[in-house]
């Protein structure tokens, strides 16, 4: 499906609870966002069913895990993790400032993009919708 350009621009929102979402773009394979995250805001073991999902980090510390909360990574700035499809992890803030986390998930045609948790969500998820925003609760990073 062809689409228009869209131009975006990013600036750090002002933290008003653990964590916040920036929308930059969407068309109907691919979304960008960054999630700005600080200490408590970690998210929980989750898989997504329909999509791949480039991470970079822009500013703070990320580190990320997978089942049995063994580390994958831990990440600093310019520095990143693709998440294939199915794979189960989860990522929290691994440093003093907040995180600025890039998140751009490349949809697959024709399949149901599901988040699947596999442990309980956060507090704070409630509060933000089962995906982690409330837009569009159900479908989160």
């Amino acid at each position: 499906m062809a689409g228009e350009p869209q131009i975006f621009r990013y600036e750090t929102p002002n933290l008003r609870r653990e964590k916040e979402v920036v929308p930059l773009c969407r068309t109907d394979i691919l979304r960008a966002h960054v999630q700005v995250v600080r200490e408590g805001g970690e998210n929980n073991l989750h898989a997504h069913t329909g999509n791949d999902g480039f991470w970079m980090v822009l500013a703070g510390r990320a580190r990320f895990y997978t089942e049995g909360d063994v580390p994958l990574a831990e990440l600093g700035r310019n520095q990143g993790i693709a998440i294939p499809r199915g794979f189960k992890y989860w990522f929290e803030s691994a440093g003093e400032e907040p995180l600025e986390l890039l998140h751009v998930a490349a949809q697959v045609q024709h399949v149901r993009d599901e988040r699947i948790n596999y442990t309980p969500l956060k507090p704070w998820q409630g509060r933000l919708g089962v995906g982690g925003r409330p837009e569009e609760a159900g479908s989160a990073p």
